[in-house]
């Protein structure tokens, strides 16, 4: 195959060729199929492995440092020290339990916490890639086109998750700045 064939895309449809839309209008078709597919389904099962340790993580400790706090405590002699706690939703107690634990597990537990969401939309995407030449093609008569579906949706997804992460790192840098590091 010539550099000049290699460059030719073709169009998804007759109505796309009309429209002068090619099938590349997403980065993700300009790579082969096996590969993207191979690429998508590694992403979904790393995502996967991230929320099975994560949800492992949090009945070992019993919580995540999310749900949990940082605060400075007075010891007895008058000097303080920070005291950190993760605190888990409904897993002890119907009220919840707090449990204090080392600055690096809570440290960890956070950090863990804040990667759960971009992971978590990394499967998403992986997904919508991989189901959007069935979606394009169920929804070619609609009222929303699967071309239009797959963009919405996927926007969403990143938006959300970046708003998520956000507020996350947010609250992690200011549960962190609170009183002195011991």
């Amino acid at each position: 195959m010539d550099s000049s064939s290699a460059d030719k895309v073709l169009p998804v449809s007759e109505q796309d060729a009309q429209e002068g839309v090619s099938a590349a209008w997403c980065p993700v078709d300009r790579m082969p199929r096996r590969r993207r597919n191979q690429i998508c389904i590694a992403i979904m099962a790393l995502g996967a492995a991230n929320f099975l340790l994560y949800t492992l993580v949090y009945a070992g400790l019993g919580g995540d440092a999310r749900n949990g706090h940082r605060e400075v405590v007075q010891q007895a002699d008058g000097s303080t020290r920070a005291a950190y706690y993760v605190r888990g939703h409904f897993l002890r107690s119907l009220a919840g339990r707090e449990r204090e634990v080392s600055a690096s597990w809570w440290i960890y537990s956070y950090l863990h916490s804040i990667s759960v969401p971009v992971t978590s939309a990394a499967m998403i995407i992986s997904m919508l890639v991989l189901a959007r030449p069935h979606i394009m093609a169920t929804m070619r008569d609609g009222f929303v086109s699967g071309r239009t579906f797959v963009t919405a949706l996927g926007t969403v997804v990143v938006l959300v998750t970046v708003f998520t992460v956000t507020l996350f790192a947010w609250d992690f840098v200011a549960q962190l700045g609170g009183g002195p590091q011991p």
